[in-house]
């Protein structure tokens, strides 16, 4: 027999492990950030609340209160933000030396982007080095040594230039004008994101227009763009 007093407490009790038990929350993701500054990247003003992740994936964003993650981290006062990109990297063959990018890694950069004039390939046959010719050769080679950041790269008009005309300073005859183009043809085919010139630089600086133009049609077959380090930053401009 069980006694009012004693009654009340026992449903007491059982409401309360009922409470408990209702407060414990469903644990859904591998990682919460809770109270972070989020800043989406579409230009709207920033606001706090959480972001949940799942593997590698960013699985919600918002008010999570209701539910948990393996591993929290409260970010009350710090900015979350997309990647940032640094359009003009020269990290090429740093990262083949240490492809943790830690100086860039630590200021949001996750993607590298080569080719302004210059980009890892196209280059000639080395008997000391193998490792790559073309430019998807050397993206896929440094995707394979480990790299931490993302990497695309334009394919660079002065590499062209120099791989088919050395550093003359003249303009390529026709047939060495259909090797630049083919070159230029085969980077795009392998992923590069268009064509990349630095004219204020030699060999650069010996181009002309046309010899751009037909290079830059090239890659617009493939809807790639063209970039260039002007041939003037003051007088001509």
């Amino acid at each position: 027999m069980v006694f009012p007093s004693a009654r009340i407490k026992l449903i007491f009790f059982s409401f309360t492990l009922l409470a408990l038990s209702s407060c414990k929350k469903e644990i859904r993701y591998d990682l919460v950030l809770r109270n972070g500054q989020i800043i989406d990247g579409s230009g709207k003003r920033s606001y706090s609340g959480d972001i949940a992740i799942n593997a590698d994936t960013i699985a919600a964003i918002g008010y999570l209160a209701n539910y948990a993650g393996k591993k929290e981290l409260d970010i009350e006062g710090l900015a979350v933000a997309p990647g940032f990109i640094n359009m003009l990297s020269w990290a090429d063959s740093y990262l083949l030396k240490d492809g943790r990018s830690m100086s860039d890694i630590k200021q949001g950069v996750t993607l590298e982007i080569f080719g302004e004039g210059w980009s890892p390939g196209p280059r000639m046959a080395s008997k000391k080095d193998k490792r790559w010719q073309t430019l998807g050769e050397y993206l896929t080679y440094a995707e394979t040594q480990g790299v931490t950041p993302n990497i695309a790269s334009f394919v660079g008009a002065t590499t062209i230039r120099k791989y088919v005309l050395n550093s003359d300073n003249r303009a390529p005859d026709d047939s060495e004008l259909q090797k630049m183009k083919a070159l230029v043809r085969v980077a795009m085919q392998e992923g590069a994101m268009g064509l990349g010139s630095s004219l204020i630089y030699a060999p650069a600086d010996f181009a002309k227009t046309d010899e751009l133009i037909a290079l830059a049609n090239v890659a617009s077959e493939y809807g790639g763009m063209y970039i260039t380090h002007l041939r003037s930053e003051s007088d001509y401009i």
